[in-house]
């Protein structure tokens, strides 16, 4: 069935009543539910990003779905919150199959951009250029079924990463977990650390872009059941040592920015912050964290499974979609030419450290 009449508004201008039928939608899903899906992460965005739309989509006279996305120039548009957000795509009544073309121009877009589209997203799947893993770790029976789980796949790393949390208890100071700690001090220390760690490493640092900033800030301040910004930090001596920062569902904790103080490295602090996590989630009733995309030696010790992503950009005729292609797909390509050689990858990472500490002053 195709969707008939489409409304697009900013996001703020959605009703009550339209972000409810949203989150039933999402409620009616089989895919997980993913905090990023939810109305409640496209309003936060739209505080910050002036371009922010969502396209309603009616069949029979009822809102029948809902598209996210940020408009640039020439009709170039964006999923919403492109750069950060884990998990894009469409939010559809079952059964509703638009014509993707058709709803692009209803948009006023030349062509649609994504990076972590979800598996279950019909609407995009054809438009996919590459496929990427998603690290999840499962913890629907518990944590104590994740830790049995752990001691068969990976028993060193949870014996070191147990003994290096006695440790630093010991030798730094009592150790305390706090899950969904509220100090906006605390959320400060988080990004500072992870700008640090941003340019060590020779990454773009996301928190020099102040619209990231302000969603953060945001997000930090929303409680909604399917929404809610979760710092969680691992204290020491009365000193934060480990952070992270992700978004909470009833079901799913998207795992988004984790960082540490490199003065306790030893510790590996991170990973008993993950430890504490996955346990503290699991007691909330969380079945599932995830980890995003992205290797990471952390990740592969850390996870029960994995997912697949998406990238790409659904297009429609016209100068908008050639100049995306021009824009996009030159380097897209390069990027996948690297990834899927490990030696010519380890390089380009070395050489991204060894800039990064030519730029230091």
């Amino acid at each position: 069935m195709s969707a008939g009449r489409v409304r697009v508004l900013r996001p703020e201008e959605l009703g009550e009543g339209e972000r409810e039928h949203w989150r039933a939608l999402r409620a009616g899903s089989a895919s997980p539910r993913n905090p990023f899906m939810e109305p409640e992460f496209t309003l936060a965005v739209g505080r910050v990003r002036p371009r922010a739309r969502v396209a309603v989509l009616y069949d029979a006279g009822e809102a029948a779905g809902f598209l996210p996305y940020e408009r640039g120039p020439l009709g170039a548009g964006r999923a919403i919150g492109l750069g950060v957000s884990d998990c894009q795509g469409a939010v559809l009544r079952p059964g509703l199959v638009p014509d993707t073309r058709r709803l692009l121009r209803a948009c006023s877009l030349s062509s649609l951009a994504f990076d972590n589209l979800e598996a279950e997203q019909g609407l995009f799947l054809p438009w996919a250029a590459e496929e990427h893993t998603a690290y999840v770790i499962d913890v629907e029976k518990g944590y104590e079924a994740y830790e049995n789980v752990l001691r068969a796949q990976s028993p060193k790393f949870l014996k070191t990463t147990l003994a290096k949390e006695r440790r630093l208890g010991r030798q730094v100071g009592d150790v305390r977990f706090v899950f969904d700690e509220r100090d906006p001090a605390a959320l400060r220390t988080l990004m500072e650390w992870k700008s640090a760690q941003y340019r060590r490493t020779g990454r773009r640092d996301r928190f020099a872009q102040e619209w990231i900033t302000r969603l953060v800030g945001r997000l930090a301040e929303t409680r909604a059941p399917q929404c809610t910004g979760t710092l969680s930090v691992l204290y020491a001596g009365g000193r934060p040592v480990a952070a992270h920062f992700g978004l909470r569902s009833a079901s799913v904790l998207a795992c988004w920015f984790p960082a540490y103080d490199p003065e306790f490295a030893k510790y590996s602090p991170g990973l008993v912050l993950h430890l504490r996590m996955v346990e503290a989630a699991a007691a909330e009733g969380v079945g599932t964290l995830d980890m995003g995309r992205g290797a990471a030696e952390y990740k592969d010790s850390l996870k029960t499974g994995e997912l697949p992503v998406y990238e790409g950009a659904a297009t429609r005729p016209g100068a908008g979609a050639a100049l995306h292609w021009l824009g996009r797909e030159p380097a897209r390509r390069a990027h996948g030419f690297v990834r899927d050689r490990p030696r010519l990858a380890s390089l380009a990472a070395r050489t991204l450290k060894g800039a990064a500490r030519l730029r230091r002053p």
